[in-house]
């Protein structure tokens, strides 16, 4: 007969296995390495907890120590594989394959590595994607979490970074796995129970706080009257236009000028209280001037933001906190959100091509998507009506019949040249040669064409819902694609004809005046001017004050 317990009989071997090195749930930061070699094996699905910003590093540096010999081929599925000692683990062979989200800093490692045939590559997820495969089938033998402080009994308080924190412990935890937590302090008594201490196994007291990336921090300082222009032209044409209330930016210049204009040329339009009420976003700092000027109701975070928990707490009406007075963030809830209770998604990508669709992979980078292709997606079943959503719908299908579909709005905002003048709009994207080089299935395209409403440049806006053809779409994208080679390979006649439908409008057609688009506009010039607007209770991380 078949043993239903199977996995249950396991665990309870590996805890036995781990039990001389802990004092009930609790094992010294020098026992833990100990420890990981007792609960993992070789070919185990290990979550190491790597978040956007969230990093469970101790515990990554722990698990890099032991021997190949013993734990190999481990299958590493995490949001974001962010550290270098997450590549350490394919380097020594302790690691083979890997399900991943976002790599970031280590997106070149990640590129090399593939390409030496070090790592194995399951796939590269949308963060829901991942979530969700972990109760499918990617669920963890072993989950390495990071928490603010827990109690002897293993409740876990894991504070503005909650994160990915209780997805991946519900996955483990209930399906017969291992969690290990590695948190800042042991305390008595935690402010809030965020995960509760029957789903924890073992608490490690690491020797440092675990690390956290400002992820989402932009400075005022830095933004261009390029980028000013954009926001200007995307305040008039599209907020203005739809009103979208519910919404989320992505992480960029871009959309951090439009967050620093709402209180000023947002205040000129006449937009406050009918657009950017409720959002799905970090704790941008660039938000602070909005929120204080009765912009934003309120804001449900995927992550925290280093330096903004004191100006959260003092701000419950906005942010949502728990009764000990800090941030609970969710990222598995906030993409949710993002994803069907939003409007509008308005983000920066690094290429376009001709049919909208856009990535962030380059030959020698594998950044990994996030949360953007579920942020910058249209959930085409069944959905709630709202104005913004509507009128999209009408403008794609081109009439206003009763069973017209909704559309989100999905804004792509890039200037025409990215860094180190590269074009931003490619005949073909650098994923599908990526693609062709490690025989990829399917090329990393991180927002598909036919989900893009609109894409803004300093040029103007394409509107890609009123075209209504392939023909029309690319033309539209040239027309905006200024002086790169897919710009001036635009059919002027086409383009003028697409203008005068309306598909393309420039900052003239809007009444947008680019000699008005300069840095006095913005609410906040400075990190020190946001800090100011908080009243002081933002408190910028080190690199970012220069006063």
């Amino acid at each position: 007969m078949r043993d239903w317990t199977r996995q249950k009989t396991e665990r309870a071997a590996r805890m036995d296995a781990a039990a001389p090195f802990a004092d009930g749930k609790v094992v010294a930061a020098d026992d833990a390495t100990d420890m990981l070699r007792r609960v993992i094996k070789s070919g185990d699905r290990v979550c190491l907890e790597g978040d956007n910003q969230k990093q469970a590093d101790f515990l990554a540096s722990c698990l890099a120590q032991v021997d190949p010999a013993d734990i190999h081929d481990l299958h590493i599925v995490q949001s974001g594989l962010v550290l270098p000692e997450h590549l350490d683990l394919f380097r020594l062979g302790i690691a083979k394959k890997l399900d991943f989200s976002y790599s970031g800093p280590q997106s070149g490692a990640i590129a090399r590595a593939l390409d030496q045939g070090k790592i194995e590559l399951g796939a590269i997820h949308t963060y829901i994607e991942l979530f969700a495969r972990y109760y499918i089938d990617l669920t963890p033998n072993v989950a390495l979490i990071a928490g603010v402080c827990a109690d002897r009994n293993g409740n876990l308080y894991t504070g503005p970074n909650t994160e990915d924190t209780p997805t991946i412990v519900e996955a483990t935890a209930y399906k017969s796995g291992i969690v290990v937590a590695q948190v800042n302090k042991i305390v008595d008594e935690v402010p809030r129970v965020d995960i509760p201490g029957d789903q924890i196994d073992f608490v490690v007291e690491a020797p440092r706080p675990f690390y956290v990336e400002p992820l989402f921090t932009r400075d005022p300082g830095a933004v261009t009257d390029s980028q000013i222009l954009m926001a200007m032209i995307a305040l008039k044409g599209i907020y203005a236009e739809y009103r979208p209330k519910r919404l989320n930016h992505g992480i960029g210049f871009a959309t951090a000028a439009i967050e620093l204009l709402l209180p000023t040329y947002g205040e000129k339009l006449g937009l406050r209280g009918e657009v950017a009420t409720h959002w799905a976003l970090n704790p941008h700092p660039t938000l602070i001037p909005a929120i204080e000027s009765g912009w934003v109701e309120q804001i449900h975070c995927f992550g925290s933001e280093v330096g903004m928990d004191r100006y959260m707490s003092a701000r419950p009406d906005v942010y949502f906190t728990g009764k000990d007075g800090t941030l609970r963030s969710n990222r598995l809830m906030c993409q949710n959100a993002g994803l069907y209770a939003c409007d509008m998604f308005i983000g920066s990508t690094l290429q376009i091509d001709l049919a909208g669709n856009s990535s962030t992979v380059t030959p020698d980078r594998i950044a990994g998507f996030g949360g953007a292709p579920n942020m910058g997606s249209d959930a085409h079943g069944r959905r709630h009506v709202s104005d913004a959503w509507l009128k999209a719908g009408r403008e794609a299908a081109g009439d206003s019949g009763p069973l017209v579909r909704g559309r989100k709005l999905v804004v792509q905002m890039v200037e025409t040249f990215g860094e180190g003048m590269k074009p931003a709009f490619v005949e073909e994207l650098d994923s599908l040669a990526l693609a062709r080089k490690l025989n990829m299935e399917l090329a990393p395209v991180m927002i598909f064409g036919d989900d893009v409403t609109h894409i803004v440049t300093e040029e103007g806006i394409a509107n890609l819902l009123l075209c209504r053809n392939a023909d029309d779409v690319e033309q539209a994208i040239r027309g905006v694609a200024g002086y790169t080679p897919v710009g001036l390979a635009r059919d002027k006649a086409k383009v003028e004809a697409l203008r005068q439908r309306g598909v393309i409008r420039r900052p003239e057609d809007l009444g947008v005046d680019p000699m008005e688009a300069s840095r006095n506009l913005l609410a906040a010039r400075s990190i020190r001017d946001l800090v100011t607007w908080s009243d002081g209770l933002y408190s910028p991380p080190s690199k970012f004050r220069n006063w």
